[in-house]
């Protein structure tokens, strides 16, 4: 005798809840939810779906019968008050929720991911130097994946918002112990910079004065002052010419323009006079203050 046994099929799990943001969660801040894709159910869930044989992990399709937004996740904890259901702040964007709304709640089935492609919201994450890994790090906290879903993660106490463009080989798919390929799309309102050809730059180098760049000199410059006649009367000029522009021979830290290859220029520093040193000299000279001596011997008369 044979005996023949059939195996349970699972039955799916459909029901409503109440839903509310994290921060409406009684007791202390719960930053874990925030930063991940998964939700905070009723105990009476958990009775219900293990009578169910609900094949693991567990995973759920969120609709909001008012609008027909649609998203998956996963489950956290079975801590929230009967009736009552506890999502993300991002997620409930996603679904245009607002405190205490009716949504409706299913269990799914999603298959593996392989691919999925991102594109950040906003510019500054670019700024990230490893955005994969960054990217990889977050996505520990979530379960699934949906086509269409602007997901936020954390990175140096900064929100950064990127919406799924695709996934693979489904429009949800789930990302619990599997190998994905990871894309990014160009950032909202990016612009590739534009390159600039090697002849246009010659081109406007050429146009440039390199006397421009030099700074303004400061001091004395010799010859540099306006005539006045004795009389008192302005000077007439048919072609008035603009007074010329004096640039100092050398500056510091200034480039020499007019340099010409192959020659080289050794500037030293002059050396100023110590002011004790030429006070001492002054101090101690004195005019026709030297000894005079005769070519004849001087003679003595006794």
């Amino acid at each position: 005798m044979f005996g023949f046994g059939f195996l349970e099929m699972p039955r799916p799990f459909n029901t409503q809840y109440r839903c509310y943001s994290v921060s409406m969660l009684p007791g202390q801040e719960r930053l874990d939810v925030e930063k991940g894709g998964k939700i905070i159910m009723p105990p009476s869930a958990l009775d219900q779906l293990t009578r169910l044989n609900i094949v693991y992990p567990m995973l759920f399709k969120l609709t909001n019968p008012r609008a027909g937004q649609i998203t998956h996740c996963g489950v956290l904890e079975f801590v929230a008050d009967e009736g009552k259901i506890y999502l993300p702040y991002w997620m409930m964007q996603n679904l245009l929720l607002d405190e205490g709304d009716l949504l409706n709640i299913e269990s799914a089935s999603l298959p593996v991911a392989t691919f999925s492609k991102f594109q950040p919201q906003s510019e500054d994450f670019l700024d990230i130097s490893n955005p994969k890994a960054v990217l990889e790090n977050a996505l520990r906290n979530f379960a699934c994946l949906t086509s269409g879903d602007v997901v936020a993660i954390t990175y140096n106490e900064k929100i950064y918002e990127l919406r799924v463009l695709e996934t693979k080989p489904g429009n949800a798919v789930s990302i619990i112990e599997c190998d994905m390929n990871v894309e990014f799309a160009p950032p909202v309102g990016y612009s590739e910079p534009t390159k600039v050809s090697k002849e246009s730059q010659e081109e406007h180098m050429d146009t440039l004065d390199p006397t421009s760049f030099m700074p303004e000199v400061q001091g004395f410059i010799a010859f540099a002052g306006e005539g006045v006649r004795l009389d008192g009367k302005i000077r007439k000029v048919k072609n008035e010419e603009p007074p010329p522009i004096f640039k100092a021979s050398y500056q510091r830290g200034v480039p020499d323009f007019d340099y010409q290859f192959g020659n080289l220029k050794f500037i030293r520093a002059v050396k100023k006079e110590d002011e004790k040193e030429k006070e001492t000299l002054e101090s101690t000279f004195e005019a026709f203050s030297g000894a005079g001596q005769s070519l004849r011997q001087t003679k003595f008369i006794n």
